[in-house]
This record gives C-alpha cells, structure tokens and sequence, in this order.
C-alpha cells in the first residue's frame, strides 16, 4: 500500500529537529530507524503532515560512560548495542534482550530510542528498560529533561514524550554482578513477543537479595511484576523461586488476540518467570 503524502525535513542537529516538531505540533512525526514507523505509513495507520528524519544527527549515535551510569545516544541501533563492550559488561540484559529482537536485517536499521518511543507493550526493550530503572531524556524547546522508564510508558503506543520533544539518550544504571536473562515465547521465530519476560537478580550468600522483572506484552503498557520481586526476596532454591513465581501475573491487565487469551499470557508469565529468574540467579 502507498502511504499518504507528507512534507519531509531532515535536520542536522538536535535543536533543528526540535524546531521542525514544534513548528508542526501534534501533525509531526519523527523517522528514526523507521522499522516501527514505516509499517504504519504504509498501513495507512499514521497520516503525518511532516516526517522529521532524525537519522543524520551524530549526536545521537553511540555509548559511552557518565559514573554510574550508561548513556546511549537514542540512535544507536540494536546491532551497535548488542556488539558494545561497555553495554555487554554493565548492562548485560539490555545486551541480550536486543540480540533477540526481530532479525539481523530489522537490528541493522531499527534503534533503541526508536524502540523505546514506539511503545508498543509487546516490544522487547520497554520491558527491559522498565528491569534497568532506565532514564529517558528528552530534548524539547525550554531543553533537557529526564523521565525515569516508570513514568515514560502511558498507554498503548503512548508515551510522555511531548509533541515538540525529541527522545535524544537512554541513560542505563550499571548493573555489575547481577544476573540477567530475558525469555519469550513467540509463535515463531522472529514474531512479537505473546509474553515475554526481563530478569534482574542479585544474590548474596546463595540468596536472592533483590531481583527486578520486567513484563512484555502483559498490558497497555510495559509493567513490573512487583508482587513476583517482593516474594523473590531471599528465596533460596528453585522450590523458592517456583512459589514467588506464581505471583508474576498479579496487577496485570493482559490483552485477548489471536495469539492467546489472557489466562494463557498469564499462564505464561508465571512459567517464564520461573525460567527468567532461575537462569539469572545461575539456579537453573
């Protein structure tokens, strides 16, 4: 299908790209890696006035290290983040959870920010973003400001980000010695997520002293699966982390499609926990 006609802008730096989307207000929209956008163009889905393609701006390329933190430009692609030494060693599950996303071709083009800003609840990355306690910054016309991931997501492909703001870095906390795996199970290679889920643990003494999951596709929006960390706390052994497992799906809202009812996606929430959390804590 061919999309609508649409003015086109590509801006050279962060300040003309938000120039170009205050200027349009809400019949705006930004072109990154284009791997979310271009479908709905297609579809007929989207009818933007103006594609502002943010895809020439250095500055919002790479990673590099702020203390304690991780910074990757909003541009970097998942290839780029998946092969980084810094991401591999201080942020390993973002690092394995974007090695999963669709295939090499959609890695190659599509980008983190991207991702992030698209918002779809069965996306891999907002789940992980939520597990890291990322930060999202955003660049608007009064500047700079920073939006933890607990607050970016709103509803389905909705997010905090103002009409004349552009999503520029991630910022990632360290997160050396903790133990990471990502599970999802998917109709067939390549497809999104039915439930996916993004581990965090820290052990201390052959216990679990705090884990963070991270929900896909259990909602409108990414979620935590609060109940499941709280009973994580000092579990000791598989039998442990089986128990506080069942409770991954408490406070979810799951959607009812083709892929499965919300009964299964909670079904599968509990079972993919289990699996996340056993792996992550070197239990498995």
């Amino acid at each position: 299908m061919i999309p609508p006609a649409f003015e086109y802008a590509r801006p050279a730096s962060v300040d003309e790209a938000v120039r170009a989307l205050a200027d349009a207000g809400e019949e705006a929209k930004v072109l990154a890696g284009g791997q979310s956008l271009l479908p709905l163009l297609r579809l007929r889905l989207a009818f933007p006035e103006l594609v502002v393609d943010v895809g020439r701006i250095p500055e919002l390329r790479g990673v590099r290290e702020d203390g304690d933190a991780l910074v990757i430009g909003a541009l970097t692609t998942h290839h780029d983040v998946v092969r980084d030494p810094l991401v591999r060693r201080h942020a390993g599950l973002l690092a394995a959870a974007t090695a999963t996303v669709a295939d090499p071709a959609v890695r190659h083009r599509g980008t983190l920010g991207g991702s992030l800003a698209h918002a779809d609840p069965a996306g891999d990355l907002p789940a992980v973003a939520l597990a890291l306690d990322a930060e999202l910054v955003a660049a608007g016309p009064g500047g700079r400001r920073t939006i933890p991931a607990r607050d970016f997501f709103l509803d389905y492909l909705t997010t905090a980000l103002a009409p004349d703001e552009l999503l520029v870095e991630v910022r990632v906390p360290k997160r050396d010695g903790w133990g990471f795996h990502y599970e999802k199970f998917q109709r067939v290679a390549q497809a999104w997520a039915i439930v996916g889920v993004a581990a965090l643990v820290r052990r201390d003494d052959g216990h679990i002293a705090e884990a963070r999951i991270g929900l896909t596709n259990m909602g409108s929006t990414p979620l935590r699966a609060t109940a499941a960390e709280e009973a994580l706390a000092g579990a000791d052994g598989p039998a442990a982390v089986a128990r506080a497992a069942e409770t991954a799906a408490e406070g979810t809202r799951p959607s009812q499609d083709l892929s499965g009812s919300p009964e299964y996606r909670e079904h599968l929430a509990r079972v993919l926990t289990r699996r996340a959390v056993l792996t992550a804590a070197g239990m498995g």
